[in-house]
């Protein structure tokens, strides 16, 4: 028996109003794990994390290195949570390591130099787009919703349209 992964979300925004309140809620969650090595080593950011987390709900900020170690721990077995990335790269290194996942919900990924708009609220380089393709070839849904009561959307059909105008 493995942890009870309710939820992967990539947000660049990590535990914010939306994670921290709707989705909790909708999961069921009883902890949330941002999986970030440079987070991990930002104390500020740490902290100010732990305290955005929703009441009842304990929070965790980890490496990459440490979510792997921690996945097959037996006491997480069962445990209900939610992961929180900031990029398709870290999900696809714990994937690659062995964490079995089945659909990755994309809710934000600001954009900023380099980075092409996809949807009003994703932004993505090319190191991004691989990362994500090798993600849906491990058989992973990926999906992009704000919050639980969107409609699901496929983000390949918004990767395959910005494929095109290039």
């Amino acid at each position: 028996m493995v942890m009870d992964i309710r939820l992967v979300r990539i947000d660049d925004r990590l535990i914010h109003g939306q994670v921290a309140t709707v989705w909790s809620k909708a999961t069921g969650v009883e902890r949330i794990i941002v999986v970030s090595d440079v987070v991990a080593y930002d104390d500020l950011q740490k902290f100010l994390l732990k305290q955005a987390a929703p009441p009842g709900i304990k929070s965790n900020v980890v490496t990459i290195r440490k979510m792997i170690d921690v996945y097959h721990d037996q006491l997480f077995d069962g445990m209900k949570v939610m992961l929180l990335f900031t990029s398709p790269k870290d999900v696809l290194r714990v994937v690659n390591a062995g964490i079995e996942l089945s659909t990755v919900n994309v809710g934000g990924m600001r954009f900023s130099e380099g980075k092409k708009m996809i949807t009003n609220f994703i932004s993505v380089d090319d190191e991004d787009i691989a990362a994500f393709l090798q993600l849906a070839d491990h058989g992973i849904e990926l999906e992009t919703r704000k919050v639980p009561t969107d409609r699901k959307n496929n983000l390949l059909d918004a990767l395959g349209k910005e494929r095109k105008i290039q």
